[in-house]
């Protein structure tokens, strides 16, 4: 893999990392990886994950294995296909202070992870 794509996915995966305001601990233990690992794919001489951990991660974090990789959103089709109360939320959400934002994403993770 090139050293681009590399870089892509290090800078993305940060991003959406510190969007969601989780740890890389959390990240780590939510997505069954190791934090080694987790640690490694955001270190500048970062290592790619295989497919399958990179599906884990981006499963955690909200976003497409594409958007990791390539910074890409998805298609319009995919997004539309999202249920409109959820859209709203997510709307919502994004209208508030960043710390507020932190406090609803770890609340709702929480409690997916009760129900689930």
């Amino acid at each position: 893999m090139d050293s681009l794509c590399i870089m892509s996915f290090r800078e993305n995966l940060r991003e959406a990392i510190d969007f969601c305001g989780l740890e890389q601990k959390e990240l780590a233990r939510m997505s069954n990886i190791s934090l080694r690992n987790i640690e490694n794919y955001l270190r500048e001489n970062a290592s790619v994950p295989a497919a399958d951990k990179a599906v884990r991660i981006a499963k955690v974090l909200g976003v497409t294995v594409e958007y990791l990789v390539t910074g890409k959103n998805p298609s319009i089709n995919e997004v539309s296909s999202i249920d409109p109360e959820i859209q709203k939320l997510v709307q919502s959400i994004k209208r508030l202070p960043r710390s507020k934002q932190q406090i609803i994403i770890k609340n709702a993770l929480n409690l997916i992870e009760i129900l689930t």
